[in-house]
């Protein structure tokens, strides 16, 4: 059994403060002692891939990150494992406790996961061994996931058996600062996506007009915003997240914690928010003042044929009030953005939702670059690095 401070003050040694995570039982030492210092950044997040996702984007902000996890939340996070980590070839450290031990008694939902988990990690491509149990073997398997990330740019999984860390008691459990509850600026809301005016594209150009390169980063979900954004200009401070649904908004509060002399634009489609709507919480609870989330609501999946997402029988304004955001904007007009772009609020994160009609450009492109070389051009814009062999 090792100590939870043999491992964290070797990991600190190797350059990580900012850990990401859900609650598992078997980390709850881990967890524990990374909350207690005030040196340590930890976010709890509402899910393993929104975790995943933040720490992707700490990462790409120059960052080193710890995902922690239950193996059963290996679910939750097998599609940022493989169409955001792997593809962009971000290299995470990952912590994955081993419930349903198959040398271990254990509760009968885990009986499953706990066979499948080492095969699991490998039919995604993610090479592991077990988390260390005595502190001597802690600089071993450090230098393994150090050389692998190194080289091949990619996530490296430790697997923790029950028992393998120390008891760490949590003496004070700080909450995040609460922000002034937001008062909702609304302009009118058009009944029916066919009566709006603005397009995607007419969104996206007053966006590219007031994020400069040298000191924005924007981060398009998945589908055609991405395609629209690289079709109408094509910067290196754009990020184009050609996978992962739902995790562009939780992608871009890491980056925001990492960079914090960087404004972080992320732009939201309604059906990848409603995929992982838990994220508005964690973003209203961590986000400063330089993230700003702009959600664009056509009511639609669009780039598969358009199919009706439920976002007009709800407000993502009225969510995001609710989960803490201090500044909500809302309406069918350009006003949305610039209201958000030009605010010089220094308090947490500001949202947008801004009605759009569906379509996209006639004969989008793809972008031409790889996902590897998007994130490779944004982190030499950035001055940022990949930080992994010592």
């Amino acid at each position: 059994m090792i100590r939870p401070q043999d491992f964290v003050e070797r990991m600190r040694s190797f350059g990580y403060r900012y850990y990401a995570g859900v609650p598992c039982s078997s980390l709850t030492s881990l967890i524990n002692y990374t909350i207690n210092d005030r040196h340590l950044n930890y976010v709890s997040s509402a899910n393993e891939g929104d975790a995943l996702a933040t720490c992707a984007g700490m990462v790409l902000g120059g960052q080193r990150a710890i995902v922690m996890m239950q193996n059963s939340g290996l679910g939750n996070a097998i599609n940022p494992l493989t169409s955001l980590t792997h593809v962009f070839r971000i290299p995470v450290l990952l912590i994955v406790t081993l419930r349903g031990d198959p040398n271990a008694g254990d509760e009968p939902q885990h009986e499953l996961m706990g066979r499948i988990t080492g095969t699991l990690l490998e039919t995604m491509e993610i090479p592991w061994e077990y988390f260390p149990t005595e502190a001597r073997q802690t600089e071993g398997a450090l230098q393994r996931a150090e050389a692998y990330m190194s080289r091949e740019m990619r996530p490296y999984a430790l697997v923790m058996r029950n028992g393998s860390i120390a008891n760490q008691e949590l003496p004070a459990n700080p909450s995040t600062e609460a922000f002034p509850i937001a008062e909702i600026s609304s302009t009118r809301r058009l009944a029916g996506i066919s009566r709006r005016h603005l397009s995607r594209a007419d969104a996206l150009r007053r966006i590219i007009e007031q994020t400069p390169e040298t000191n924005t980063a924007v981060v398009a979900t998945t589908g055609y915003t991405g395609r629209e954004l690289f079709a109408l200009a094509d910067r290196p401070n754009h990020l184009y997240l050609v996978g992962s649904m739902g995790c562009a908004s939780s992608l871009g509060l890491g980056l925001a914690m990492a960079r914090p002399d960087l404004r972080v634009v992320v732009i939201d489609g309604d059906g990848a928010a409603l995929m992982r709507m838990g994220n508005f919480a964690t973003l209203g609870a961590y986000g400063g003042a330089n993230l700003i989330h702009i959600l664009l609501d056509n009511e639609a999946h669009d780039s598969t044929g358009a199919q009706a997402t439920v976002s007009g029988r709800m407000s993502f304004a009225g969510v995001a009030k609710a989960c803490g955001y201090p500044i909500v904007r809302e309406g069918d007009d350009l006003s949305v953005i610039d209201d958000l772009l030009s605010s010089q609020a220094q308090m947490g994160p500001r949202f947008g939702c801004l009605q759009i009609r569906t379509g996209a450009i006639e004969k989008l492109p793809r972008p031409t670059l790889s996902p590897a070389q998007v994130r490779t051009r944004f982190m030499a814009h950035t001055g940022a690095r990949l930080r992994v062999a010592c």
